[in-house]
């Protein structure tokens, strides 16, 4: 087969996609529940520690403190000494910090631990995103990105038995369903953490899965990708940590986060509310439905757009249909209401994250990119701090459970406003437009 025909390209895309994807799929769904876990553990862990509402909403969000201090080191180091031996580290040491969660008996504790676990993380998320650019063309880039964002919904869909199966553990050796919980999590992120060690390959040039022709082909198409971005974007770490743009974007995805963390730490609660029941197995089968739907969604989208452009377009109309979802869920009163709001709440701002990568991803490469998006997922991930504190303190002003839910959303159209009017069309259109020429030409 001809070595530049887009047919070979598009066939060792899929090849890639199948070798890799499933992996980070599994990483991401096991970092998505070690961070996300203790919103089923709450009630349990809130009634054994004393913790109050604003306790737990601060030891909710300073995991992002955390990780936020240390995601640009983080990824500077996996991009000098390669993701093989640096995800096995991240998530060995997240595993053993979250499994001791179950010590979690006072505040400090509770704190201190948080605060660990975002240390441990941080760097895993951005690492896998600056990996996918290594093994993944901007031509299928978006795709890559949307399955392995399938990591959320599946952490929930899968998760969220899992999590109410354990809580029902209680008493079980003298501990308390939560500990089990956290115990059990945490050490199945640290088991896959050492399997990493032995499954990952740095660059395509290591992978003796690929042969000759398919490395020599991948090498070329990301090559010139590299090319096309160090022309109109930073080629420095410094210079990428300073660009207009790269903050402009680290703002907007603060927004989303936000929405994100705001709804996801406290939804097994909505949800139990909505049922009038208590956390535990019903509660956690119920609350796999939104993420059912963000799976179909996230599946969907980031396709249609590598084939047709538009990113920007659709990005902007999933956050919104995320912040009416959040703001509509906090208003209803109907159970089957309330969950159809949640159901597009979770689609939207999950499957507008796959789109919003391929942004910065245009125009930074090398240590620049390391630097550059470990910026933005680290400046935004700040909105997972702030999310839970924001939300219990509009509840607090207004005296309304709904009142929190509103400020969220809002910040959900928010990021929906600032990317269809600050983002540059040539960095969001032009290269879709790129897209739907070379997809015709197939």
């Amino acid at each position: 087969m001809n070595p530049h025909s887009p047919a070979l390209l598009e066939a060792i895309n899929s090849k890639v996609m199948r070798r890799l994807l499933p992996f980070l799929l599994l990483m991401y769904v096991l970092a998505f529940l070690d961070r996300a876990n203790i919103g089923f553990a709450q009630k349990a862990l809130q009634h054994d520690t004393g913790l109050s509402n604003a306790a737990f909403a601060f030891g909710a969000g300073v995991f992002f403190v955390g990780y936020a201090l240390f995601e640009v080191p983080s990824n500077l180091l996996l991009h000098k000494v390669g993701a093989r031996a640096w995800m096995c580290r991240i998530m060995v040491t997240w595993g053993l910090v979250s499994a001791a969660m179950c010590l979690a008996h006072t505040p400090t504790a509770f704190y201190s631990l948080r605060f660990l676990l975002g240390v441990a993380e941080a760097g895993f998320f951005p690492g896998v995103i600056y990996y996918l650019t290594h093994w993944f063309p901007q031509a299928a880039r978006a795709r890559a990105v949307g399955v392995f964002y399938f990591g959320a919904p599946l952490a929930f869909i899968f998760g969220s038995p899992l999590s109410g199966s354990l809580l029902e553990l209680h008493g079980a050796m003298g501990l308390a369903g939560w500990q089990w919980l956290f115990l059990i999590e945490g050490t199945l992120a640290s088991v896959v953490g050492v399997w990493a060690f032995w499954y990952l390959d740095n660059r395509p040039e290591d992978a003796r899965w690929l042969d000759a022709q398919e490395r020599t082909t991948l090498r070329r198409a990301l090559d010139d990708d590299a090319l096309a971005a160090s022309a109109h974007g930073p080629r420095h770490i410094l210079a990428a940590l300073v660009d207009r743009r790269v903050l402009l974007l680290s703002a907007i995805y603060l927004l989303i986060q936000m929405s994100v963390y705001g709804v996801i730490f406290y939804l097994p609660q909505q949800v139990a509310a909505l049922l009038g029941t208590t956390v535990g197995l019903r509660v956690g089968l119920v609350g796999a439905l939104p993420w059912l739907c963000a799976l179909a969604v996230t599946w969907y989208v980031p396709r249609r757009a590598d084939r047709t452009g538009g990113h920007r377009r659709w990005a902007v109309a999933l956050l919104v249909l995320a912040g009416l979802g959040i703001g509509a869920s906090g208003l209803a009163h109907n159970p089957s209401i309330g969950l159809i709001a949640l159901c597009c709440a979770a689609s939207g701002f999950i499957a507008a994250q796959p789109l919003f990568w391929t942004f910065p991803t245009r125009y930074l490469t090398g240590a620049a990119a390391a630097g550059g998006i470990a910026l933005i997922n680290s400046l935004g991930g700040l909105g997972g701090f702030i999310a839970p504190s924001l939300r219990t303190a509009a509840e607090r002003v207004f005296s309304s459970t709904s009142a929190g839910l509103i400020v969220l959303g809002a910040s959900s159209l928010l990021a929906a406003l600032m990317i269809g009017t600050l983002l540059r069309r040539d960095g969001a259109e032009s290269s879709g437009s790129f897209q739907h020429l070379l997809h015709r030409a197939r």
